[in-house]
């Protein structure tokens, strides 16, 4: 028997509109396999005059957003309008009616997620977010679900896909940072201002709820490291290339000796490794584990069609559980683990120091890292005249002995520039 949803729609912008268009056209197909029909009821925008990809019927879209929340035809809240407020609120709002909620809004989740979901499991409705991580990669239910008996050890995620499209422009093209962003921002890949993409925090948005899903302990958006692209150059992804590397920017999701990890930066990951061949826009995430030894989930991350896609399966998820009737068992549930900070995780770096090229510059250098406890795995240079670039490759040591000796390295009068540094993935587990 067919069965209708009333929609409210919180958003309707690049995914809003592509849903609602989806909703529209794909009607019938969704009905056929679902037995599901979807009723957009109302549509909350900020701004009633912009044009949109759909057509509405009068009074369909509003700029009260309570309206949609408070509207007693709408049975389920989609939020994808992105942002911190008024949308946690709304969601709230909304969960506290017993209304399920489906939202993308990762820097959200990572801010409010506890309190959010505790909201849904007090109400006995479903808070779903599969598309708030990557997309149209279907990773938050297997995370919760499918992989809920498992112990991971390790997530690793290309998980933004401007900053992939970058590097991958930069390694294959041999175009510069700033060209290969001009070109990102052209393709509809990166925002006018890309700076929450290239400077590592949309993905260490991302990393909490990867992390807080896999390990079972709630990591906040302020407990994940992150660094960005823009200091990396042509010449580091070249070097990279020579010793059998590819620069990407990772984020890596832990269990450490003491306790639970996670940080977003530029890694350079072996050819051999499965994420190294994830080019151009595409996003993954990479799980391991000693029962499943590894996965690897891999699509597109981002964009409205995607996304989209994502957002509607939890919508049929929670449609059918709400029409079950049952109250809703969490599929998520936190509890107290030690959260190490990046300081004290061990790393292995990549340091590019340009030089006087003199005898006994080597010994000085190579007594900084002694003297801070780090020892060097391999040192190449690449030499001129009077100056050289000297690459050092470090064995595994605390990311503060490593920051230590970098600081001493400063001070060593023929080290006339560090050119740069960037971690370096070690072997699975």
């Amino acid at each position: 028997m067919e069965r209708s949803i009333g929609i409210g729609l919180l958003g309707a912008g690049t995914v809003g509109g592509t849903l609602v268009s989806r909703l529209i056209g794909d009607a019938e197909a969704i009905s056929s396999k679902t037995g599901l029909t979807f009723d957009v009821r109302r549509v909350g925008v900020q701004n009633l005059e912009k044009q949109r990809p759909f057509s509405f019927t009068p009074g369909l879209l509003t700029d009260q957003l309570e309206e949609v929340v408070d509207d007693p035809s709408v049975d389920l809240v989609v939020e994808v309008m992105g942002g911190l407020d008024p949308a946690g609120d709304l969601i709230l709002r909304a969960l506290e009616a017993g209304k399920p909620v489906i939202s993308a809004n990762k820097e959200l989740i990572a801010a409010r997620g506890p309190e959010l979901i505790a909201a849904a499991e007090k109400s006995g409705v479903p808070f779903l977010f599969e598309a708030a991580v990557g997309g149209g990669i279907p990773i938050i239910r297997p995370l919760s679900e499918t992989l809920a008996g498992e112990k991971i050890d390790r997530v690793l995620g290309i998980v933004n896909g401007t900053t992939n499209f970058i590097l991958t422009q930069m390694s294959e093209q041999g175009a510069a940072y700033d060209v290969a962003l001009k070109e990102a921002q052209t393709l509809g890949y990166a925002e006018p201002d890309p700076t929450a993409d290239v400077s590592g925090a949309d993905a260490a948005a991302k990393a909490a709820i990867l992390a807080s899903l896999a390990f079972g302990t709630w990591v906040g958006i302020g407990d994940v490291y992150h660094e960005g692209i823009e200091a990396i150059t042509a010449v580091d992804i070249g070097f990279a290339e020579d010793f059998g590397y590819v620069v990407k920017l990772i984020g890596v999701c832990e269990r450490v000796e003491a306790g639970i990890s996670a940080r977003v930066h530029p890694a350079m990951i072996p050819l051999d490794h499965p994420l190294a061949g994830i080019r151009g826009a595409t996003n993954a995430i990479f799980i391991e584990g000693p029962t499943i030894e590894s996965l690897l989930f891999a699509g597109p991350g981002a964009g409205g069609d995607p996304t989209a896609t994502a957002v509607l399966g939890d919508m049929i998820d929670a449609a059918r559980e709400t029409l079950a009737g049952a109250q809703v068992a969490p599929r998520i549930r936190f509890s107290p683990g030690e959260l190490v900070a990046f300081e004290d995780v061990s790393t292995e770096w990549y340091v590019r120091l340009i030089v006087d090229d003199k005898p006994g510059v080597l010994a000085k250098i190579a007594s900084g890292f002694g003297d801070a406890g780090v020892s060097i795995r391999s040192v190449w240079q690449e030499g001129g005249e009077t100056k050289a670039d000297l690459i050092v490759v470090t064995y595994p040591a605390p990311e503060r002995a490593q920051r230590e000796a970098l600081r001493s390295l400063s001070t060593i009068d023929e080290v006339t520039d560090i050119g740069s540094v960037i971690r370096v993935l070690g072997p699975s587990r």
